[in-house]
């Protein structure tokens, strides 16, 4: 009896042992106070879950109205521009940055004005354009205040063939450079979109005219600035939205390309390199990181304190988001935002100023595609965006994350006929079950 009652004891204690060790792991041995109402409160070595270290350190402030990476936009028509009441055969898109110049503000943009919208590659021939960016020139406007434009006519015509940009010149950007004016551009030196492997393919380098005005008269560089990689390398096959800015005496331009990796959009997996110089002319030593960002259709960027941010639109991973790189090259996601200006080109004071402690953005242009809702008389119209992407700019209205929009929008993007028809089988399926 006695060794009976003695076994039991050491089973007991073994049991409680054990239980012992099971609740020291399973709970810190220095357990924390619960985390703080009051962020002031918040001890500094507390170990934190992932999510909320991310809080602290991977963006600027954990607040969105501390966080001046963080912002709202708002979207204004602009006066002064005609599209011909939308017919298809005018289109204004992808505007360049805004600089301000002898009193006014200055914007380049593709511009095309052809006899019938856009048909196709299949259709297109020296005056139907194949795409709303096949045979356009590059114009230019001034303003006075941002909202009401006038139109001063073209800057970069297409050149005489062979010359690169015969067919189209595009998706222009602007840099300023020692007294001197710079645009760089995509010359289409064919249609856009001719098949190509299962999808499009466009002849399109960067090419580049130099004024000493920015009212021109701009003279062509007539050569290939930065050029398509390699057969085997991520950049060979389109260079797109040449986007320079000036970082330690040097010019960075920063374009896209595109691996061949097919999205959801079943569209190649977009991403953006940096090309580096001396000189506006080149040469361009492409960065050994590149891709440096693994998203963005369209990436508007500018210089913010001693870094780079970048505004990351459609496509992509990492889409609908702002981004920024200390070092211009290394970027981390800043924050996630909502109807992000789509192909805008921003006013950037600090663009070319070489700063260390650049301000920001509040404003700029963008475009938007399908206009006139109607796919048939396909055009592209410019507007103003405004935002709060500044150090300078207190405006808490921008930094709301809980904006309402009409029901109609959600119900207008319902399921389609095959979606509906797949749950129609899927719920016959189960009830069939029962």
């Amino acid at each position: 009896m006695r060794l009976l009652t003695l076994s039991l004891i050491a089973l007991l204690f073994f049991s409680c042992h054990s239980k012992t060790e099971e609740q020291e792991n399973a709970t810190p041995k220095n357990p924390e106070k619960a985390f703080p109402l009051f962020i002031k409160n918040l001890d500094p070595n507390r170990k934190l879950s992932a999510a909320m270290e991310r809080s602290f350190k991977h963006y600027e402030a954990p607040r969105q109205l501390d966080n001046e990476l963080y912002s709202n936009f708002r979207y204004t028509e602009l006066d002064g521009f005609n599209y011909n009441d939308g017919d298809g055969t005018i289109t204004r898109r992808d505007p360049s940055k805004i600089i301000f110049e002898n009193g006014k503000y200055y914007v380049w943009y593709t511009y095309r004005n052809t006899p019938t919208r856009p048909m196709g590659y299949a259709k297109c021939n020296d005056t139907i354009p194949s795409a709303d960016w096949d045979l356009c020139d590059i114009w230019y406007a001034t303003s006075t205040d941002g909202f009401t434009w006038e139109e001063q006519g073209v800057a970069i015509p297409r050149p005489a063939k062979p010359n690169p940009g015969w067919r189209s010149v595009s998706t222009t950007d602007v840099l300023k450079w020692k007294d001197k004016y710079y645009l760089y551009y995509q010359a289409f030196s064919a249609p856009s979109g001719k098949p190509s492997n299962g999808g499009g393919s466009d002849v399109c380098p960067v090419a580049m005219s130099y004024a000493d005005s920015p009212d021109g008269p701009w003279k062509p560089l007539n050569k290939v600035v930065i050029d398509f990689g390699a057969e085997d390398e991520w950049d060979h096959r389109v260079i797109h939205d040449p986007y320079p800015l000036i970082h330690d005496g040097k010019i960075y331009v920063y374009y896209k390309s595109g691996m061949d990796s097919r999205d959801a959009n079943r569209k190649h997996w977009d991403g953006w390199g940096v090309a580096i110089a001396e000189s506006p002319n080149g040469p361009y030593i492409k960065h050994p990181l590149n891709p440096v960002m693994n998203s963005g259709h369209e990436t508007i960027l500018f210089p913010y304190k001693e870094g780079v941010a970048a505004i990351v639109t459609t496509d992509g991973i990492e889409h609908y988001t702002i981004q920024y790189a200390k070092d211009w090259v290394n970027f981390e996601i800043a924050s996630v935002g909502k109807m992000l200006p789509v192909a805008a080109g921003p006013f950037s004071p600090d663009a070319f100023t070489d700063s260390k402690n650049a301000d920001g953005i509040t404003w700029g242009l963008s475009h938007f595609i399908n206009a006139g809702n109607n796919w048939n008389k396909m055009y592209t119209k410019l507007a103003r965006f405004d935002c709060d992407l500044s150090q300078k700019i207190n405006d808490p209205s921008m930094k709301k994350s809980n904006l309402l929009y009409p029901n109609e929008l959600y119900f207008k993007y319902g399921l389609s006929k095959e979606q509906r028809e797949r749950i129609a089988k899927e719920n016959k399926a189960v009830l069939e079950k029962k």
